[in-house]
């Protein structure tokens, strides 16, 4: 999949899982990492590992191994690496802290 197909994909499987405030931003003209964040929000800890473990087991099933996947564990921020995309899934309290979109957009 080139990026877009691979936003595309992750929006998808954010909304499949219910995920809140789901933000795509692109992030081509200031990081080389990656191309796309997708930002959303689990209503608890178990939503939160539930939306992250659905995207990264649809991508392997779609043949796109996911580069890394952090803090499932915790369920308070998990990130997804798809490469191109990033996929991060957080409990409102940690999102508010982080304030990724200001710190991106």
């Amino acid at each position: 999949m080139n990026s877009e197909q691979l936003l595309d994909f992750a929006l998808d499987k954010v909304d499949d899982m219910k995920a809140r405030d789901v933000v795509k931003l692109d992030v081509r003209d200031v990081s080389s990492v990656t191309d796309y964040l997708v930002i959303c929000s689990g209503n608890s800890k178990r939503h939160v590992q539930s939306i992250a473990e659905h995207v990264a087991k649809e991508a392997r099933h779609a043949g796109e191994e996911p580069l890394g996947q952090e803090g499932q564990d915790v369920g308070e921020w998990v990130l997804v690496d798809l490469g191109d995309v990033v996929v991060h899934v957080m409990q409102d309290q940690t999102r508010d802290l982080y304030d990724l979109e200001k710190l991106w957009g």
